[in-house]
C-alpha cells in the first residue's frame, strides 16, 4: 500500500477476504483464500489501517462481500471504518434494495457506499444507484469474475456513456483491466481505471507495485 501510494495511486482497493468469493476470478480468489489462511480478517486490516491512520495521500476503500461484514455488525464495521480512516465500501453481491441497513451506518460514520453497476444494469435502474451515491460509480465492464483479459466487451462503451449521463459523481471501470492500451478508445467516458488481477499477477511474477505503476502514468 505505501509502494501504490507513494508511485501515484488515487484510490486503494483492500480486499477483505472471504472463503466464497463469487465474483472474483483464479487470481484474486487465490490471494483472498491464501490471505484467509494466514488469519486475516476484518480486524487484522481494520486495525491495520488505524495504526497509519493519515499516512496516506490515497483513498482508502475496502471491497469485499456482504456476509462478513453483516457478521461483524453493520454499525460496529462502520464506525471501526470511520476511525480506520476507511473513505468507501464495495460489496460486490449487493444490490441496491437491500443496501438500506449498511448505507444507513456508513452514512453515520462519514463512508462512502460505492455503487456497482454491470452491463445488465439498465438506465432506470442506474437511477436507484444514483440517488444517493457516492464516492465514484464502478462499472463493472464483463458479465463475469474478476481477471485479466485481453480485450473488453464493444458494450461497454454504451454503458459507460449510461453512466456518465446518470451519475454526478466520476465513473470507474474495473474487471478485466490488464493493460493502458485498453483504455485508449475509452478516453472520456471512463474517469478512472481499476486494477487488481493484473497487479498481483505481476508481483507474483517477480515485479513490483512500483514497476506496474509506471505502465500507467
Amino acid at each position: 500500500m505505501e509502494v501504490l501510494d507513494r508511485a501515484g495511486a488515487s484510490v486503494i482497493e483492500i480486499g477483505m477476504p472471504f472463503s466464497d468469493p463469487v465474483a472474483d476470478g483464479p487470481t484474486v480468489e487465490a490471494a483472498s483464500l491464501h490471505s484467509l489462511e494466514l488469519g486475516v480478517d476484518l480486524d487484522y486490516i481494520l486495525d491495520g489501517l488505524a495504526e497509519r491512520k493519515g499516512t496516506f495521500n490515497a483513498a482508502l476503500l475496502l471491497m469485499g462481500y456482504l456476509n462478513p461484514v453483516m457478521q461483524y455488525g453493520f454499525e460496529r464495521f462502520a464506525k471501526r471504518c470511520g476511525e480506520a480512516g476507511v473513505s468507501g465500501l464495495i460489496i460486490a453481491d449487493m444490490p441496491i434494495d437491500e443496501a438500506c441497513c449498511i448505507k444507513d451506518a456508513l452514512d453515520t460514520h462519514g463512508v462512502s457506499l460505492i455503487p456497482l453497476v454491470g452491463l445488465n444494469t439498465e438506465a432506470e435502474r442506474m437511477g436507484l444507484y444514483a440517488d444517493g451515491g457516492d464516492g465514484f460509480c464502478y462499472v463493472v465492464s464483463v458479465m463475469g469474475i474478476t481477471g485479466q483479459r485481453d480485450t473488453l466487451p464493444p458494450e461497454v462503451k454504451e454503458k459507460l456513456r449510461q453512466a456518465q449521463d446518470v451519475f454526478d459523481i466520476p465513473v470507474a471501470l474495473g474487471f478485466g483491466i490488464q493493460r493502458p492500451e485498453q483504455l485508449e478508445e475509452l478516453k472520456g467516458l471512463a474517469d478512472a481505471a481499476v486494477f487488481g488481477s493484473a497487479l498481483i499477477n505481476h508481483i507474483n511474477d517477480g515485479g513490483s507495485a512500483e514497476s506496474f505503476m509506471q505502465r500507467w502514468k
